[in-house]
């Protein structure tokens, strides 16, 4: 019976990382509408230069995207190895093209929810990408055994209250948004959290649109019923109504190995 659930999971797991992967992969501009993770990819730099690194250190990096954190990291990690990984194939091609000149960086395409058999690291990072995990509690455990001795766990991931101004615009309709998990749920892992805040304001709702689309980030949750063509209008008006604000709740998270 666990067996059978166990598979039935994975195979859950699979489809929404296919889903997910392929909305990443088709987003050619990435760099262009992604004002939000080049925000979050510098604070989180800050975070992890407060961090008691080794040196050398090996560095695991999940969900690299095109290479954000690494633009504003490597260069104050400069006697770190490396490891980059993403679910795209496409993205991690994009990474190894912006780093070329790199001889301490290695790429992969990996699930980074179960990433399997790997080294361990003194680092292992991730700007904005564990709020696409199934399954963050496992994932978190899976990681943490892929730390060295005193190595740390360190990411950030939105948080309840994300997207509210969009989820607000929905009225009684039903949006797409993602279950993004509160300080409290995240605390229980076993994770040191602070909260911030990111707003971003929009010409209009097709602006705000375009540029969740254009990271990749419009998959909706599963099971969610797209709304027709006339509630899509209306909740892009009431959104503009509003002031076309979207605020991003931003947790960033960490663990240490003892």
């Amino acid at each position: 019976m666990q067996a059978s659930l166990d598979r039935e999971a994975s195979a859950s797991r699979e489809i929404a990382d296919t889903r997910i992967g392929d909305a990443f992969s088709r987003a050619g501009k990435y760099d262009n509408h992604a004002l939000l993770q080049k925000i979050v990819a510098k604070n989180l730099a800050d975070s992890v230069l407060g961090l008691s690194l080794p040196r050398p250190a090996t560095v695991l990096e999940i969900g690299c995207g095109t290479g954000l954190l690494g633009s504003v990291l490597l260069d104050r990690l400069s006697y770190s190895h490396w490891t980059m990984t993403d679910i795209s194939s496409e993205m991690v091609e994009r990474a190894r093209t912006r780093f070329a000149d790199r001889p301490k960086i290695s790429f992969a395409t990996c699930d980074g929810e179960a990433p399997g058999a790997m080294d361990q690291f003194d680092l292992i990072c991730s700007s904005l990408a564990f709020q696409w995990f199934s399954d963050l509690a496992e994932a978190c455990a899976r990681l943490k055994g892929h730390l060295s001795s005193d190595g740390y766990l360190v990411f950030t991931t939105l948080a309840a209250g994300s997207l509210r101004e969009w989820q607000q615009a929905h009225g009684d309709l039903t949006a797409g948004l993602h279950n993004y998990p509160s300080a409290e749920e995240l605390s229980r892992l076993g994770l040191m959290v602070e909260i911030s805040e990111v707003p971003l304001r929009h010409a209009d709702a097709r602006s705000f649109l375009r540029s969740i689309k254009g990271i990749g980030a419009h998959t909706p949750r599963a099971g969610h019923r797209p709304l027709s063509a006339g509630n899509i209008r209306r909740v892009m008006e009431r959104f503009e109504d509003a002031g076309c604000t979207s605020t991003y709740v931003v947790a960033t998270c960490m663990a240490r190995q003892r």
